[in-house]
């Protein structure tokens, strides 16, 4: 009886550490979907502007957004955040104080999955059958009402699944802003777990980004539901 009532305590002590660690942790997820949404925001319709850039019949153009996507996916985003951060003062020796260190992972963020979201976008757009915008101009359309009323909702329909894998990665890749200091989750748990030499925070920050990508994966599947409207 003695060992089973030490096990039930060791259990019911777990758990208590187990919640205040997720209370420490609690402050820092914020800043995790604050990195996620903003990244979002600003990476999926600059995306589509690349995008442009990459199909557009200009060869300088289009030479200048294929280095940028080839730089943006062959180089680790970890490196591109130091560039962003430290990038002013080497090149121009422009001092950025610390309040630079989030706006520096959004941009690093952004510049980096708009690349990726560019290439999704293209494949979308050049997969539509050119008859639909020879149909599209049969009925009067121009190249603008073209695209954004007939091209672009089928785009949307067929890009989701493989937007959905690079925002289930960027849930993950959120944990990079530990690289120039910002107290996102997984910094956070990094902290707790040196200080209390104890590997329960980072188990903690697991789980939180486990049902975050639950969350996110469901809300996904339910868009991609949505617009299955040929089903």
């Amino acid at each position: 009886m003695d060992t089973i009532w030490n096990i039930l305590l060791d259990i019911y002590s777990m758990v208590l550490d187990l919640g205040a660690v997720m209370a420490q942790l609690a402050e820092s997820f914020l800043v995790t979907v604050q990195i996620f949404v903003l990244t979002l925001v600003f990476s999926m319709p600059l995306g589509l502007i690349v995008a442009f850039g990459r199909m557009s019949k200009n060869r300088i153009i289009r030479a200048i957004v294929k280095a940028y996507i080839s730089v943006m996916r062959g180089t680790p985003l970890m490196l591109q955040i130091l560039v962003v951060y430290f990038g002013p003062f080497y090149v121009f020796r422009i001092r950025m104080g610390n309040g630079f260190r989030f706006p520096a992972v959004i941009i690093a963020f952004a510049i980096n999955y708009a690349a990726y979201f560019a290439e999704i976008y293209r494949a979308g757009i050049e997969s539509i059958p050119a008859g639909q915008y020879e149909a599209a101009q049969i009925l009067g359309y121009n190249k603008v009402q073209t695209f954004f009323k007939i091209i672009l909702p089928q785009v949307f329909k067929r890009v989701l699944p493989p937007v959905t894998n690079e925002t289930i990665t960027l849930v993950k890749d959120t944990s990079l802003a530990f690289t120039i200091s910002v107290a996102e989750m997984f910094t956070k748990a990094k902290q707790i777990a040196a200080a209390e030499a104890n590997i329960l925070p980072l188990m903690a920050a697991g789980v939180f980004y486990y049902i975050f990508n639950l969350v996110v994966a469901w809300v996904m599947e339910r868009l991609e539901k949505k617009f299955s409207y040929y089903r």
